[in-house]
């Protein structure tokens, strides 16, 4: 073995365990970052059960164990984790946003609990992907004023209900004495589009959510005809 060969080895494995090493940092590192998220999420969504009602939405949506119920616009689950337990084994939860990574995160947490009823869906901007025919109740929260096209979200929602079928929206009202910011929609254009898709409602609440010094919250209820 020549010189340069039995030289180069030892650079090599000292090469080869450099590399090792700093992958190894780079995967514990995100598993740490990755579970220091899945903590923040208890943490906020534990502050949100204070003031978001969830018990109140659950009851608007009226479901039954065995029930298919809708999620639209889930992000990392804090409803669509809630309403797990509801359904139960029998029933199913399926939970659609467009974010991949939110989702992922959703996955794991419901893994986490062993809630096998919850499943994820990746929706396109237009279509949540839902099947036709089969869904008990749609809940949309703090999601309807990102929709770019609500009425064609709305034709979506429809075609996936069963007759008779519950969908609940909950968003921010828009400020009566400023311009409407991007994070709100006046729930009187909700009921108009609710009604020109053939939805008949059964309950608003212009004030669901009312806290000092923050964003007023309405509910509305809708049954499919």
């Amino acid at each position: 073995m020549s010189n340069d060969v039995a030289y180069s080895q030892p650079i090599f494995r000292l090469a080869l365990f450099l590399v090792c090493a700093v992958l190894i940092f780079l995967a514990l590192n995100t598993l740490y970052s990755f579970a220091g998220t899945l903590n923040r999420l208890d943490t906020v969504e534990s502050e949100r059960d204070q003031w978001q009602r969830p018990f109140d939405v659950l009851r608007a949506l009226d479901l039954r164990p065995g029930n298919t119920v809708v999620d639209l616009g889930s992000g990392a689950g804090y409803f669509a984790l809630k309403l797990s337990p509801v359904v139960g084994e029998r029933g199913q939860v399926l939970a659609v946003d467009l974010r991949r990574l939110s989702l992922f995160f959703l996955w794991t947490r419901a893994l986490q609990k062993g809630q096998h009823n919850v499943q994820v869906i990746v929706g396109d901007q237009d279509d949540p992907r839902l099947p036709a025919g089969t869904v008990d109740a749609v809940l949309i929260c703090n999601t309807y004023h990102e929709f770019g096209n609500p009425e064609l979200i709305l034709n979506r929602v429809l075609q996936s209900l069963r007759s008779g079928g519950r969908l609940v929206i909950v968003d921010r009202a828009a400020r009566a004495t400023q311009a409407q910011h991007a994070h709100e929609v006046p729930l009187t254009a909700v009921e108009g589009q609710l009604q020109n898709r053939g939805f008949e409602i059964v309950r608003r609440d212009d004030s669901f959510i009312d806290r000092p010094g923050d964003d007023v919250w309405w509910l509305v209820t809708a049954l499919k005809r």
